[in-house]
């Protein structure tokens, strides 16, 4: 009788997979042992496994580079790492070993640029494409970083006054994209993206502000949907739109060469996942190809601003199951020692799902279950997988430890949970390590911050000077 844990994954998904595997009772995370990591740091414990971030814009490069040469498609490729995923250093640092340009949202975004082309890791070649809504602070530091030297940097014009803001401060001339307000999907609670100039309004904003301004050059045309690249019937109606203004664009505007698709590669959530990559990125060059043939312009330069994609399957994070609460005949909570709320604020906020394995314990029997979080919270709480419509794990036992782990976290979590700051109910972050591969095939950990101490968050109080 299948009864082991590992029968049920057995029978449910192939396994093992690339990053997924198994020795004896312990799970491995591209061939590391995730429980040697508890025992050496402990948990609650967050890690991020840096390879994973040059390995995935390797992928992208290749896909890219594989569909502008099966669609004949003479132009240049630029990936762009959008920072807002993961502002972290190490991140950064990993990902401009790829020959990468940065994509920024926010005015400290240009700080990081600042500090990174200080320490020699991008130069004035490196593109910068600063994308939001810009108001002072933003536009200043926009404009010192381009009056320094640094032509490559683009202002992405939200709305119809950034120009004006940016030509009072800019001393030479500059160049500009412009971003388009997509059409959301019929569920969404508005109609039209908050981000951006209207489709029929570009021509004319065009005309008006940019076509006799010789202060103002436009380079490129910015594309993305909220929902991110999908195969459906929305995501290619949106992009046709697009192809639409951008053919009419460059017909009146010689200067423009580059279309920004944007970000929004889907991460792996479930060992089920299942999504063709190169079949999306070869489709989107294939329409923007015909588009352009068919009215006769050049086809664009590509940029795209993968971030998620790019850090999300580098991190994970590991939790002890400390006790099981049987609340009633059908319910058992098992309490890890964590919050999700804190430390996987998108379980909260936006039902998100990662993929969640035990750490240990494969061979052992397993029942269902619900996780619940420490703070004093009812939505702190993990209840369900999407392939499954439940959890099951290892069942409970208080004499047996049991570890689970959450993989493929390393986008946003940090950043909407409020790193080194305070967290509901006072949970601190977790230890947190990095993970690297040295050139002989070892692994090499290091600490990259401890875990929060009840001083830290009393001095944020105001309980301590």
């Amino acid at each position: 009788m299948n009864t082991k844990y590992i029968d049920l994954i057995n029978q449910t998904f192939d396994f093992p997979q690339e990053e997924f595997s198994l020795e004896e009772d312990y799970l491995r995370f591209h061939n590391i042992n995730v429980m040697e990591l508890v025992e050496k740091y402990g948990s609650p414990l967050k890690f991020t496994y840096l390879p994973q971030i040059s390995k995935n814009i390797h992928k992208v490069k290749n896909w890219f580079k594989s569909a502008f040469e099966k669609n004949n498609y003479n132009a240049k490729y630029y990936y762009c790492y959008c920072t807002k995923s993961s502002h972290f250093k190490y991140v950064l640092n990993e990902a401009l070993k790829n020959d990468v340009h940065i994509e920024t949202s926010s005015a400290f975004d240009i700080d990081i640029v600042t500090n990174l082309k200080r320490e020699g890791k991008i130069s004035d070649e490196t593109y910068i494409i600063s994308n939001g809504f810009k108001r002072d602070e933003y536009i200043t530091k926009i404009t010192e970083l381009i009056n320094s030297g640094h032509k490559n940097c683009i202002p992405i014009i939200d709305n119809y006054e950034e120009i004006n803001l940016l030509s009072s401060k800019i001393i030479s001339s500059y160049d500009i994209g412009i971003r388009i307000a997509s059409e959301e999907e019929p569920k969404f609670e508005f109609y039209t993206s908050r981000l951006g100039i209207g489709y029929k309004n570009i021509l004319p904003f065009y005309n008006k502000q940019i076509k006799e301004n010789s202060k103002v050059t436009l380079k490129m045309l910015h594309f993305f949907i909220n929902t991110g690249i999908k195969d459906n019937a929305y995501y290619w109606n949106e992009l046709q739109k697009c192809l639409k203004v951008y053919v009419s664009l460059k017909k009146v505007c010689p200067t423009l060469n580059s279309l920004n698709i944007g970000g929004g590669f889907p991460v792996k959530n479930s060992l089920g996942f299942n999504f063709d990559y190169e079949y999306m990125v070869e489709e989107i060059i294939n329409q923007i190809k015909i588009t352009c043939t068919e009215e006769g312009v050049d086809v664009p330069n590509i940029f795209t601003e993968f971030g998620s994609y790019t850090v999300g399957e580098s991190g994970g994070a590991v939790y002890e199951v400390l006790y099981q609460k049987q609340q009633n005949d059908r319910e058992k909570w098992n309490m890890i020692n964590s919050s999700f709320i804190t430390t996987l604020p998108d379980t909260w906020a936006i039902n998100k799902r990662f993929v969640m394995l035990p750490v240990n314990r494969w061979n052992d029997t397993y029942e269902r279950v619900l996780l619940g979080g420490l703070t004093c919270d009812s939505d702190d709480y993990y209840n369900s997988e999407q392939h499954i419509n439940a959890i099951y794990l290892p069942k409970y036992n208080q004499n047996k430890p049991l570890y689970i782990g959450f993989f493929n976290i390393g986008a946003y979590q940090e950043t909407i949970g409020g790193y080194g700051g305070l967290q509901h109910c006072l949970i601190p972050n977790p230890k947190h390590i990095l993970i690297n591969i040295d050139e002989n095939g070892n692994v090499i950990t290091e600490l990259f911050s401890e875990q929060q101490k009840s001083e830290e968050l009393l001095k944020i109080l105001g309980y301590e000077n």
